[in-house]
């Protein structure tokens, strides 16, 4: 079992950047592809980025494409987002997934994601 906790969330300006935390607990992340997913009120859920268990691959929304980054830190089982240029329409409760993967190539499929966190919420203010 891995256990996925979020941190960083907050309340921010328009323009503004941000960077949000995935820490896990139970096993080593370093066996796992980590993806981050959003929720704004009223919508689905929606992809945002993904990572490789190693941290050689990565892959974006189109609509983040360019603002934010996914990084890992396997030494300290943490997954980052940093999130640049902020926008009201980022504005959602931000969460964190863990896949025990080993392939080369990140996924956007959030039913493919065995491990979720309980979210960080981001409120970006125009």
């Amino acid at each position: 079992q891995v256990q996925l906790v979020e941190s960083g969330g907050g309340l921010v300006q328009a323009g503004d950047s941000l960077s949000v935390s995935c820490a896990a607990s139970g096993r080593t992340l370093s066996s796992y592809a980590v993806g981050w997913f959003r929720q704004a009120p009223g919508k689905e859920r929606e992809f945002v980025a993904a990572i490789t268990y190693w941290g050689s691959s990565t892959s974006y929304a189109d609509s983040v494409k360019g603002r934010f980054t996914i990084s890992r830190d396997n030494r300290k089982n943490t997954v980052y987002l940093q999130m640049n240029s902020l926008k009201p329409e980022d504005t959602a409760v931000y969460y964190c997934a863990a896949r025990r993967s080993l392939s080369t190539v990140p996924t956007a499929q959030s039913n493919e994601y065995d491990y979720w966190g309980q979210g960080t919420q981001v409120t970006v203010s125009s």
